[in-house]
């Protein structure tokens, strides 16, 4: 095949692998889910130690120590390497929506907190849901879309956040970039634990 012909296929091919899945995404919607995608499968070249605690980091742009981190810093992560900042984005929608965020997961704050907000996944639910697309939570393979955003409780109401990415697993499902414990990695889990919610989300509108 002369090489402009084979270049032209291999764009079509990869364009049909992108639209397949996520339906009603214009052109550009679907680069962004692609670059976000690339972001989160680079983010599991670094070695990341799982470390939960609470961290003092500037703001905006802060971020812990690159050699630590958590599954929502997997999220942040990769959208930072897109241009958005979840840090600042959460807390500036929490400092005039502070009410409409878990109660639960205050821990006790009176005013959102810029070092730990955009760190807890329920914060992050609320975030999707009212800046982003809240999609389908159902156990159907095909409503699962690379660029997808989906939470989990790991059981004992422990939250846990995932990035559908562009690789199928034996399963012959999407898998998920996340970080549950043992660093940045890419598996097999789509339906692993309980799901209990599914974003899309583009950055600030």
């Amino acid at each position: 095949m002369p090489p402009l012909l084979l270049f032209s296929f291999v764009a079509t091919v990869c364009s049909c692998a992108w639209t397949q899945g996520a339906t009603g995404v214009s052109a550009s919607q679907r680069d962004f889910l692609r670059r976000l995608v690339s972001a989160a499968i680079e983010g599991t070249t670094h070695t990341v130690r799982y470390a939960p605690g609470y961290v003092r980091i500037p703001y905006p742009g802060g971020d812990v120590p690159s050699d630590t981190g958590v599954c929502t810093d997997e999220v942040i992560r990769s959208y930072r390497a897109l241009g958005i900042d979840l840090q600042r984005e959460v807390h500036e929608d929490m400092l005039q929506n502070f009410s409409a965020y878990p109660r639960k997961w205050r821990w006790g704050l009176g005013k959102p907190d810029s070092n730990i907000d955009h760190r807890r996944v329920p914060n992050l639910m609320v975030f999707f849901q009212r800046k982003g697309e809240s999609l389908p939570t159902s156990t159907r393979a095909e409503d699962y879309s690379t660029g997808d955003l989906v939470t989990y409780d790991l059981g004992g109401n422990v939250p846990h956040i995932g990035i559908v990415v562009d690789r199928k697993g034996a399963s012959g499902r999407y898998m998920l970039e996340h970080n549950i414990g043992h660093g940045p990695r890419i598996e097999d889990v789509l339906f692993s634990w309980k799901i209990t919610g599914h974003f899309r989300y583009y950055g600030p509108r």
